[in-house]
Order: C-alpha cells, then sequence, then structure tokens
C-alpha cells in the first residue's frame, strides 16, 4: 500500500511538473529550443575557450562577454515595446533567424582559420543586440502558448530545458573542440536553429492583436517604469537581481580561466564543469516546476540568492576539480532557484498588457548588468588574482541576498498598505503574513 502510495506521489508530481506540456505549441516550443538551446551552449563553451587559446586572458574573457552582453542593457528595453507593440510569434521567428545567421558567420571564419580576436568582439556585439529583443519576446511569448494558468509551469519548464542543455551541451563541446576545434561547434549551433525555426513555423496561433503606439514612445516606455516603480515586490525583486547580476552570476564568464588557469586542465574539463552547473540548475528548474501558485516564491528568491553567495566563497577556494564540479552545481542550483522565482514572480504581477515592458526590465536587470559586473571581474582578477575576486564576489553575493531577506516584512507591510489588505497581493508577491 505503501509502494503504491509512493508511485501515485510520484505520478501526482509529474503531472503537475509537466502540466504545461498539454498544449501543443508549447510541446514543439519546448523540443525545439531544447535543441536549439543545446547548440547554443556548445557555441558558448567553444567562444570562451577559443578566446582563452587566442589570448590567455582574464580580462579579454570580460570583455567579450560584456560585448556580448552589454547591448541588451542598451537595446533591452526597446526589445521590451516590440513585444507588446508587435505580434510575439513573428518577432521569435526574426530574431531565431537572426541568430542563425551571427553563427554561421562565425563557423564560417573559425573554419577557415582567419578568426581574429576583433572579429569575435565584433559578432558578440551582434548576438547581444538580436537577443535584446530575442530573450524579452520569448518569455512574454509564454503566456501566450499555454495561458496565465499554467504559466508558472511553463516558465520553470522552460528554464529545465534551458539547464538540461546546459548539461549536454557543453560536455559535447569539450568533446568536440578537443577533437575537431572551435569551428565545428558552431557548426552545429548553426544546424541547431533549424530545429526551432521548423517548431515555430509549425505552430498554430490565432493572430495577435498589436497595440497601437502612443504618440510619445517615451510615454509608452514610462508606463512600464511607472508600474514596476509603484510596486514594491517588482522593484524589490529587481533591486535583488541587478545586486546579483553585478557582484556574484558574472563568474561564469571567468570560468575559462578558471579551468586553464587555476585548476590547469582542458576544455573537455571545462565541459564537465559547466554540465555540472546544469545539473544543479535543472534540479532547481523541476522543483520549482512543481509548485503550485506562486506563495513563498519571494522568500525563496532571496535563500537563493544568500546560498549562491556563500558557495561562490567556497568554489573560489576550491584546490580540486572534482570538489569545484560539486560546488558548480551548487551553484546552478542557487542560481536557478533564485531566477525562476524572480521571473515566475514578476510575470504574475504583470498585466497583459505590460508583459513585454516588464519582462524586458527582468532581461536588462539579469543579462545587462552582468557584463558590467564581468568586465570589472576580468580586470580585477588580473590585477589582484582570480581566487580573490571570485571569494569577495561571493561575500558581496551573500550581502545582497541577506539585504533582500530583510525587507520582506518592510514589502508585506506596504504592500498591505497600499491594497488595504493582507491577503490577494501579498501571497501574490510569495510574502504572506503566514510565512515564516
Amino acid at each position: 500500500m505503501e509502494h503504491g502510495d509512493a508511485l501515485d506521489g510520484v505520478a501526482g508530481f509529474a503531472s503537475r511538473a509537466l502540466r504545461a506540456l498539454r498544449y501543443r505549441n508549447f510541446r514543439l516550443f519546448f523540443f525545439g529550443q531544447l535543441t536549439s538551446l543545446i547548440g547554443s551552449w556548445m557555441q558558448s563553451l567553444a567562444q570562451g575557450w577559443l578566446v582563452w587559446r587566442l589570448t590567455h586572458s582574464a580580462a579579454m574573457l570580460g570583455l567579450v562577454g560584456f560585448c556580448q552582453f552589454a547591448p541588451v542593457l542598451a537595446f533591452g528595453l526597446i526589445g521590451g515595446i516590440a513585444a507588446d507593440r508587435f505580434d510575439r510569434h513573428k518577432l521569435v521567428i526574426a530574431t531565431q533567424s537572426g541568430l542563425l545567421i551571427q553563427s554561421v558567420i562565425l563557423a564560417a571564419l573559425t573554419l577557415s582559420g582567419r578568426i581574429q580576436i576583433w572579429q569575435i568582439l565584433v559578432l558578440a556585439l551582434v548576438l547581444g543586440t538580436v537577443n535584446a529583443f530575442d530573450m524579452t519576446a520569448r518569455q512574454s511569448f509564454l503566456v501566450r502558448m499555454v495561458g496565465r494558468e499554467d504559466l508558472g509551469n511553463a516558465i520553470a519548464l522552460n528554464s529545465s530545458i534551458f539547464n538540461g542543455a546546459r548539461i549536454v551541451g557543453p560536455a559535447l563541446a569539450g568533446f568536440v573542440v578537443e577533437r575537431w576545434g572551435e569551428g565545428a561547434c558552431f557548426t552545429l549551433n548553426s544546424l541547431s536553429f533549424l530545429a526551432v525555426l521548423g517548431s515555430l513555423l509549425a505552430m498554430r496561433l490565432d493572430p495577435e492583436q498589436p497595440q497601437a503606439l502612443p504618440a510619445s514612445a517615451w510615454g509608452y516606455l514610462k508606463e512600464g517604469f511607472a508600474y514596476a516603480w509603484a510596486t514594491p515586490q517588482v522593484r524589490h525583486i529587481l533591486a535583488l537581481l541587478v545586486a546579483s547580476s553585478l557582484f556574484a552570476f558574472p563568474y561564469s564568464f571567468l570560468l575559462p580561466a578558471v579551468v586553464g588557469g587555476l585548476l590547469h586542465r582542458d576544455a573537455s574539463d571545462l565541459g564537465i564543469l559547466w554540465a555540472f552547473a546544469g545539473v544543479g540548475a535543472l534540479t532547481a528548474a523541476l522543483a520549482i516546476a512543481g509548485r503550485v501558485g506562486t506563495r513563498g516564491l519571494g522568500r525563496l528568491a532571496g535563500l537563493g540568492a544568500t546560498a549562491f553567495g556563500l558557495v561562490l566563497v567556497a568554489f573560489g577556494l576550491s584546490p580540486n576539480f572534482w570538489l569545484s564540479c560539486a560546488l558548480i552545481a551548487g551553484l546552478g542550483f542557487c542560481m536557478m532557484t533564485q531566477l525562476a522565482a524572480t521571473n515566475t514572480l514578476l510575470q504574475n504581477l504583470s498585466p497583459d498588457v505590460l508583459r513585454g515592458r516588464v519582462v524586458s526590465l527582468y532581461v536588462i536587470t539579469f543579462i545587462g548588468a552582468s557584463p558590467v559586473g564581468g568586465l570589472a571581474m576580468g580586470r580585477l582578477a588580473k590585477a589582484v588574482g582570480m581566487r580573490e575576486v571570485l571569494v569577495a564576489s561571493g561575500i558581496l553575493g551573500t550581502l545582497s541576498g541577506l539585504a533582500f531577506l530583510a525587507t520582506i516584512p518592510w514589502v508585506r507591510r506596504t504592500v498591505a498598505a497600499l491594497q488595504g489588505t493582507t491577503g490577494l497581493e501579498a501571497r501574490v508577491s510569495g510574502h504572506t503574513e503566514e510565512d515564516p
């Protein structure tokens, strides 16, 4: 009987965790994205290793990361306007096509043996510019495939494929780079975009009615800012994300230098390290996918940020490759816990007419702030040492998480005062009177 109850419990959890796959359009999106993201992770590892092989410079790794993600900071808000203004399905098809072209050019230059660091920097800027529109469009497109009721589950499953690919892609890339070089990874990534484009074209969707732009585009943009600033939950969640993205998350830009410089390992070992990070992140994404509702997610985001900082300190001090693998799995778990909780809360708090603009704020605070931190970490690593920078980043990340957790009672009281209740809005934010 107990065995049967356990099976029923597992089946019930699986049913809850995979419920967004009931929708045909989301199934197409899910499997197309999974294939494409494996290719994208292969390109990410191969590009980092190529930069390290050409320059042996942590500062250059930070600069490439800056070029790849800074355009999100510059154009992310415009991407939010585009996601609210145009048909998101067509917009995603256009951006994915742009990413395909970028990957083909990178593959051609590398395979020809003519690749130079300045070309990598330029193509990283192109990639970041397209991503400024693609990330917001894809995130805000999810609700159209599954509806608001299963949106949180779709976000968590989307995170799970991102991190499932993070396990397979880097491990495969390390193998491919060691045998055939970085250009082979870039070629495979180019081919992987055919899967996602095919899945997008196969969807059956009703035409989306675009919103009419007001007389002032700045007024349209300001409306999104005003909503985020006036909503205490949104404001504080984004503030935590900015702090984490500046001080903690950019450690990933420096992993080729950690593996090649500190641990004295090769590209295949870098792939193994990335795969361990993916295992941790996938575990967190699946755990959150099994949740129903948003209660407690705010506190979960704060705990994830705090734990991430502590584990990053240990990772910075690790002298051993396999210990580093175990620790980076913890980093992946903590980071995905924070990000999945944050994304779910923001999308549930956003009215449909503002969704693209609010999601763009999530994207620019997460993706846009990271290159600034990565650039600084790369420069500091050159000046004072890699381990010292990782430890300092971990301490700052921990303090950011603790500060956010300390504000939860204040946010709860503020929301209650604004809404005249301690119920609905507080439960939506994850800050409730029932929380410990």
